[in-house]
């Protein structure tokens, strides 16, 4: 797979969330990992939530997070990161 962003996005996210998109690719590598189609909102392209767990480098700690991303052919376009919610730690601690 091939990562790609917006720098400017993904300082503003590591500002807003504490988590860089160089620390959040991470997550692709969760065996556990819960994917699915964002169809909240008509983006224009397809947006997919992926929810999984990586080590959080500047806590040294495991953290399930959220990434909101696009995927074209084998590049994943990174558009969000951030600490999964309630509902979502539930969502992806379910069997």
């Amino acid at each position: 797979m091939v990562f790609d962003w917006d720098n400017n996005k993904n300082q503003s996210n590591l500002i807003k969330h504490g988590i860089s998109f160089e620390e959040a690719i991470a997550i692709f590598a969760d065996p556990s990992i819960l994917t699915f189609e964002d169809t909240r909102c008509n983006y224009g392209e397809t947006r997919f939530v992926s929810i999984g767990q990586i080590t959080l480098a500047t806590q040294e700690k495991k953290a399930i997070i959220v990434v909101i991303h696009t995927q074209i052919s084998q590049t994943i376009r990174l558009i969000s990161a951030r600490k999964a919610n309630e509902r979502e730690r539930k969502r992806y601690d379910q069997p």
